[in-house]
């Protein structure tokens, strides 16, 4: 018998794999516009504060079903799990814009040797594939799929460190270049680890079950 309740779930649902697919539309936007030296700031900037105002309803409607319904434990699990969701979506969001906003004051990787520029392409196609496991598992309710993401946040975590340390043995990188992939290194290691805290939640709402993925 279907409950009251289950309708506002479904609704919170349904918002959060639109949301996730905004997310990855801008993370993608954002990333190629750097990896191309490509002005992509003001559409970045609407979609990220799109992703705030979302991540507000998510949580909005959250406590309404609170207030309105009684929750049994399995739904507390679940909304919970949507707001904190709603939350990772909206720092993908941020990371987008700041990865938008380095790309306008340091023209990308313009200043870069061809192998800091093929590091990072590697590395962002890799950040990538995790934001998508991570909102299809999403859209599925995929443990499998879900707890999958480790292997390549182990990886992207690896060249994090291999990359700094490429980077700093690099006599003849230009202060540009230091800085400019420095601190993209460090949005790509952080939108990974976000990619795990959703697909964490995925499985936490499917299975009760309190997992780590980094």
């Amino acid at each position: 018998m279907s409950r009251m309740i289950d309708a506002g779930l479904e609704q919170q649902s349904v918002l959060l794999v639109k949301m996730g697919e905004l997310t990855y539309e801008t993370l993608d936007m954002s990333i190629r516009g750097y990896l191309k030296a490509k002005s992509v700031h003001p559409e970045v900037r609407e979609m990220s504060d799109m992703l705030v105002s979302m991540a507000d309803e998510v949580e909005d409607d959250a406590f309404q079903l609170i207030a309105r319904f009684q929750p049994v434990a399995s739904d507390l699990r679940a909304i919970k799990s949507y707001m904190k969701i709603g939350n990772d979506f909206a720092r993908y969001g941020r990371y987008a814009l700041d990865i938008s906003s380095i790309n306008e004051q340091f023209d990308g990787l313009k200043e870069c040797d061809v192998w800091a520029q093929k590091y990072l392409e590697e590395m962002c196609e890799k950040v990538l594939s995790m934001v998508k496991s991570s909102i299809d598992a999403l859209r599925k309710l995929d443990v499998n799929l879900a707890k999958s993401v480790a292997q390549t946040e182990q990886e992207v975590d690896k060249m994090y460190f291999e990359f700094l340390t490429q980077l700093i043995e690099d006599k003849k990188a230009k202060s540009k270049c230091l800085v400019s992939a420095a601190l993209m290194n460090r949005y790509l290691e952080r939108i990974a680890d976000h990619a795990t805290y959703v697909c964490e939640s995925v499985v936490y709402i499917s299975t009760g079950e309190k997992i780590t993925l980094r």
